[in-house]
């Protein structure tokens, strides 16, 4: 399967996710900013590349299919894995980093900045904090 096969299915797997979980194609259409006729088409071609219905429609609803509960369930959790990684490289871009130089009496050193500093390290490990107390 190549690359751009790949792609393609990807954005035919998303299309069905998002109207089985909306179990409407205007309101999944509205999420993932596209038209409701191709997002209609989308999920049609998905169910003819897979040769089995996924959806039922009615005039009133969507509903999966017995074949689109189990794509789904066996869909959930990949897409959550892929949000989760695309999640854990946002990290990088929102994590500050560098290093901190702060200068402040002894007594805000020992009775304000000691107690938050195991906090602040875990959370913001990429700073380098330069702490340093003078007689005021």
């Amino acid at each position: 399967m190549g690359l751009m096969m790949r792609g393609t299915h990807f954005a035919e797997l998303s299309a069905f996710v998002a109207v089985a979980e909306q179990a409407s194609f205007t309101k999944a259409a509205r999420r993932l900013g596209r038209s409701t006729a191709t997002l209609s088409q989308t999920v049609r071609a998905l169910e003819d590349h897979l040769g089995v219905r996924l959806l039922n429609r009615t005039t009133r609803s969507v509903a999966p299919t017995d074949a689109g509960e189990r794509l789904l369930a066996q869909l959930r959790p990949l897409l959550n894995g892929f949000e989760a990684a695309v999640e854990s490289v946002n990290d990088f871009r929102e994590t500050p980093a560098g290093h901190l130089r702060l200068t402040m009496p002894p007594p805000v050193a020992r009775f304000v900045f000691a107690p938050m500093l195991a906090r602040f390290i875990e959370r913001y490990p990429e700073i380098v904090l330069e702490p340093r107390s003078n007689p005021g």
